[in-house]
C-alpha cells in the first residue's frame, strides 16, 4: 500500500471518530433541551444516578421534574415524582422511550421530595427546596 492510501485511509479514521464524537455530546444536549421544553421556569437541581438523571425546575410556587435515560434506546421502564410536604406525590411511571414526565406540583413555600427511576437504578433527593 503506498503513502498516498495509508494517509487516505488514517483521514477516513479520523474522520469518523470525530463524528462519532459530536453524535455522543449533541444527545446529551438534546435531552437538556427537552427536559427545558417541557417544564416552566429555571432548573435548580440535577439529581445524577447510574442509569439517568432527574431535572428538577421552579417557577413561582410550582415544582416540576422530569426523568432522562443516560442512553438511548428502545422502550423501559422510568418514572419520576415530586412530593410537596404534607401532600400525596404526583408520579409518572411507565415504559418510555424517550423520558418520564414532565410532573408539575404547587409546592408554595413547602419542601418538595423529588424521586426519579430509569430500569433498576434510582434517586432519591431528601427534602428540597426549603
Amino acid at each position: 500500500m503506498n503513502s498516498g492510501a495509508i494517509r487516505r485511509r488514517l483521514a477516513l479514521g479520523a474522520a469518523v471518530l470525530a463524528a462519532s464524537g459530536v453524535l455522543a455530546l449533541a444527545a446529551p444536549a438534546q435531552a437538556q433541551a427537552v427536559a427545558a421544553a417541557d417544564c416552566a421556569g429555571r432548573q435548580v437541581r440535577t439529581l445524577s444516578f447510574a442509569t439517568g438523571t432527574v431535572h428538577v425546575y421552579r417557577q413561582g410556587g410550582y415544582v416540576c421534574a422530569i426523568t432522562l435515560p443516560r442512553t438511548s434506546g428502545g422502550k423501559r421502564v422510568m418514572s419520576v415524582s415530586v412530593q410537596a410536604r404534607g401532600n400525596r406525590p404526583v408520579v409518572d411511571k411507565g415504559k418510555y422511550r424517550y423520558h418520564a414526565g414532565p410532573v408539575t406540583v404547587h409546592a408554595g413555600h413547602r419542601c418538595v421530595w423529588v424521586r426519579g427511576a430509569v430500569g433498576r437504578s434510582s434517586v432519591s433527593s431528601g427534602w428540597i427546596l426549603c
